[in-house]
């Protein structure tokens, strides 16, 4: 039994830990990742939740899917967070934990990126779209909710700023950030390959995710149940820790770093 967070002791990574995990992702053939907040926020963004996070500015509960559709006002205010969010997301640079798994890629033997940020930061490390699920959407583009067109943020962005606060497509459609709000349904088609992914690992490594927040959060189920092995890199212990062959408890880069001078990866910019 785990004891409550205020009183439970972290272990510090040991050679021993990165040692065990290297040796698993390195003899991994189908290596299925999942990233969360906790690999972004070494790139200078923050957790929404955390202290200062825009949901201690914001409440989301008046950002849901239906408002926006419903309400000029909540579109106002979701554009108007955007103006705080976007330019943080458009100008951040990936850290050595996306490098590393852009490298193991290149290396073999990954299936896949699964990630929960919306960022766009795996992308600018080099790896490649056809790597990754992005199953919250990106924020870095925009759709439209009527014909489905997509284009990038920058410039809609800029027209908010510029005083146009309902923002509409050529077609007449809303435009919305590319983004999974409150109560909208997930993409139907990244969820169904993410669980057919997590199913088919034989490891499954996750970094940076608390493995609280649904559907997400049931891959690492899925694929232990199918036979993998759990690895798990996050700062604080996860609710998958008594599941997991490695679970080390430190920084994204600082571990993921480790892993990759035991595996000799060359770690390069993108």
């Amino acid at each position: 039994m785990r004891l409550p967070p205020e009183t439970e002791v972290i272990a510090p990574v040991t050679d021993t830990d990165i040692d065990r995990a290297a040796a698993l992702v390195g003899g991994a053939r189908r290596l299925v990742v999942l990233t969360g907040a906790g690999i972004s926020t070494e790139s200078g963004i923050p957790d929404f939740r955390s202290p200062g996070g825009l949901w201690t500015r914001y409440d989301p509960r008046k950002l849901t899917f239906d408002r926006f559709c419903a309400s000029a006002e909540t579109r106002r205010l979701y554009w108007e967070m955007g103006n705080d969010l976007f330019p943080a997301l458009r100008d951040a640079h990936p850290n050595t934990a996306h490098r590393v798994l852009a490298a193991l890629e290149r290396r073999g033997g990954l299936l896949r990126i699964i990630t929960q940020n919306v960022d766009g930061l795996h992308q600018k490390a080099g790896s490649s779209p056809e790597a990754m699920i992005e199953i919250h959407g990106t924020a870095l583009e925009v759709g439209c909710l009527t014909c489905g067109a997509r284009q990038d943020r920058g410039p809609v962005q800029a027209r908010f700023a510029a005083g146009e606060h309902d923002l509409r497509c050529d077609c007449g459609g809303l435009l919305k950030p590319a983004t999974i709000s409150f109560g909208q349904a997930m993409p139907e088609r990244e969820t169904v390959q993410a669980f057919a992914d997590a199913a088919a690992a034989d490891v499954f490594l996750v970094v940076g995710s608390s493995l609280e927040v649904y559907p997400a959060a049931g891959l690492p189920r899925a694929a232990v149940e199918s036979g993998a092995a759990l690895v798990i890199v996050n700062r604080e212990p996860t609710p998958y820790d008594d599941d997991a062959e490695a679970a080390l408890h430190g920084s994204s880069g600082e571990t993921l770093g480790a892993i990759a001078a035991r595996l000799g990866l060359a770690i390069t910019d993108a």
